[in-house]
């Protein structure tokens, strides 16, 4: 198979964009054109056009590269990553491969502990899935106050990890210093740990965000390793009382101005999106976004659709999430039980992943994926027919699901059997409708509508 390499394109742009711009159906792309089930021819042209991304450092050796966009399925994102108090590499690699077996589409490092490189150097070699970060967070290393933090430390993190082979990285440089007082009355202020530090540092030195001035220099990293832009949203709303305000919709207007300056420079963006919506305005976040950036794949981090289940977020936030896949978003990053409480632990992920996989699977149903629809369909078909094997083997999590059948009714002979506990032999609807003699009902019937039509 054809690499990069071996295509004429400009030296200093190595982007599946400008690949697709030039007519050109990368080996990235045909992958994708067989993941997805879909023409590469589509695939190419979804890409020139920015409503597609294929997150393809040329530098990440293991990668299997998948699409992110609005003609792919929805996709999921997992973020692990250490914490100044928890974790450990070997931990951080653990999640990786919990990650990447209970359906994550991509993954964050978030690290912010000891070992950040290493740590990410180990996740990338290990990762078969995109590898996304948030640079600033390296930035901060060795770093008191996030008023020490200077431009030059930022674009060099950038470039370290871009040659480190980072798929995409989420950059706050939609932050400006003019939004900020918009943020005075919130509930709960800034959320973005990203946002947060951008905005202590523009309110020390009472200049603008150094990563949207900088973002020129940002875009000749990207181009030269094909690094994919998260576009960050600093100033997302953290509770429900926030959604929507002014400060959000500030910012996401800034983002489609830099989504269009990516696009100049022929590099891949999608736009990240708000964590705590209600439901009645889960739509018109999602519409607003394609329409102010321009119909580039949306990023959501759920949303939470309430506050109030500290411990249960991955229920609350996978309800938003199912809705916004449904209306467009594209990827959904996965919260956990964790979620406002504490760094997830291998559980937690496994947890926030079944319930995202639920919430990708009933958004592609709505968006008439037929693949989804023939899965749910052969489920249904498997426990029609009592076939409990083929019913685990198509759920999202078969040992659970074997493991609730096995708790009451745990025999061999158990798994042919045409009932359940719940209602055993006696009650099963599914069984007495299977008993039904169609020909007799079909004959008891007529007769009563020729009754009725003689009287």
């Amino acid at each position: 198979m054809p690499t990069r390499t071996d295509f004429p394109t400009d030296a200093a742009c190595r982007t599946q964009m400008h690949l697709a711009r030039q007519g050109t159906i990368s080996p990235e792309m045909a992958r994708v054109a067989e993941r997805e089930h879909l023409a590469p021819e589509l695939i190419r042209d979804e890409v020139a056009r920015g409503r597609m991304i294929i997150p393809a450092n040329v530098h990440h050796e293991a990668l299997d590269p998948m699409a992110i966009g609005l003609k792919a399925r929805v996709k999921i994102n997992a973020n692990i990553g250490n914490s100044p108090t928890t974790s450990s590499l070997d931990e951080e690699v653990e999640k990786l491969t919990l990650s990447e077996r209970w359906g994550a589409d991509t993954v964050m490092d978030l690290s912010t502990g000891k070992k950040i490189v290493e740590t990410r150097a180990a996740i990338i070699d290990a990762a078969t899935t995109p590898i996304g970060t948030v640079p600033i967070y390296e930035a901060m290393d060795g770093i008191t106050d996030a008023e020490d933090l200077t431009v030059e430390r930022l674009l060099e993190v950038i470039e370290a990890q871009a040659r480190q082979g980072v798929d995409y990285m989420t950059i706050h440089a939609g932050v400006r210093l003019e939004h900020l007082p918009l943020c005075q009355h919130r509930v709960t202020g800034i959320v973005s740990r990203g946002g947060g530090l951008l905005a202590r540092w523009m309110i020390h030195h009472k200049r603008e965000n150094p990563l949207y001035e900088a973002f020129d220099e940002i875009l000749e990293i990207c181009r030269e390793h094909d690094v994919s832009l998260s576009l960050g949203d600093g100033l997302r709303p953290g509770s429900i009382a926030d959604a929507s305000d002014a400060a959000q919709f500030a910012e996401l207007d800034t983002l489609g101005e830099l989504t269009l300056r990516a696009w100049e420079r022929d590099v891949q963006v999608m736009v990240e999106g708000p964590g705590h919506i209600p439901l009645d305005q889960l739509e018109m976040n999602v519409r607003r976004q394609q329409e102010v950036c321009h119909e580039a794949p949306f990023y959501t981090l759920g949303p939470l659709v309430t506050d109030i289940a500290p411990g249960y977020d991955h229920i609350t936030s996978a309800i938003g999430a199912a809705i916004v896949g449904w209306h467009g978003t594209s990827m959904l990053c996965y919260v956990t039980p964790k979620e406002h409480l504490g760094l997830p632990n291998a559980e937690d992920v496994k947890q926030g992943l079944i319930a995202y996989q639920i919430a990708a699977h009933a958004a592609d149903l709505a968006r008439g994926n037929k693949r989804a629809a023939k899965r749910d369909r052969k489920l249904s078909q498997a426990r029609f027919s009592f076939d409990w094997r083929e019913q685990f083997a198509l759920s999202i999590d078969p040992e659970t699901a074997q493991a609730m059948h096995d708790e009451t009714l745990s025999d061999d002979y158990f798994k042919s059997a045409e009932f359940c506990s719940m209602c055993g032999p006696k009650y099963c609807p599914m069984h007495n409708f299977k008993d039904v003699d169609w020909d007799e009902i079909r004959s008891v019937v007529d007769a009563r509508k020729a009754e009725r039509a003689a009287a």
